[in-house]
């Protein structure tokens, strides 16, 4: 039987999406998202949680989102989790769990440029095959 490996985010970027292409011209777009939730404490106080999602996109769906997106703005993010590993110079090896975007929706209109009609709000932009997602 096979596994499931899904997550689904709903939060605003924190920062500007930032996009690079790799050695064989792959476009690649990285962002974190904020994810908030409120609840009581023990105490009775009202309290808030911010968890932090770093995202990646590839293709078409990273130039997409390089384009449209931008600080503050409120996305619903679907996809796969992955971690990556790497060591450092001094020999430390360091881990990196992040969401690989299959497909984001923009949940609120863009402030300042003006998305494409099939863009707008509430619509999502195409999906990538995840087979054709490059692997690090």
């Amino acid at each position: 039987m096979a596994g499931l490996n899904k997550v689904m985010i709903i939060g605003n970027l924190g920062a500007d999406p930032e996009m690079r292409y790799m050695a064989d011209g792959t476009a690649m777009t990285s962002f974190r998202v904020a994810s908030s939730r409120s609840f009581t404490g023990s105490d009775g106080e009202r309290r808030e949680e911010t968890e932090w999602f770093p995202v990646v996109t590839w293709k078409k769906l990273a130039e997409l989102c390089s384009q449209f997106l931008q600080k503050g703005r409120k996305v619903y993010v679907e996809g796969r989790l992955r971690t990556r590993s790497w060591d450092t110079p001094d020999g430390q090896r360091h881990y990196r769990t992040e969401v690989v975007a299959e497909s984001v929706l923009f949940l609120d209109r863009a402030t300042g440029a003006q998305l494409p009609e099939e863009h707008e709000a509430g619509h999502e932009v195409p999906d990538v095959d995840a087979e054709d997602i490059p692997f690090e």
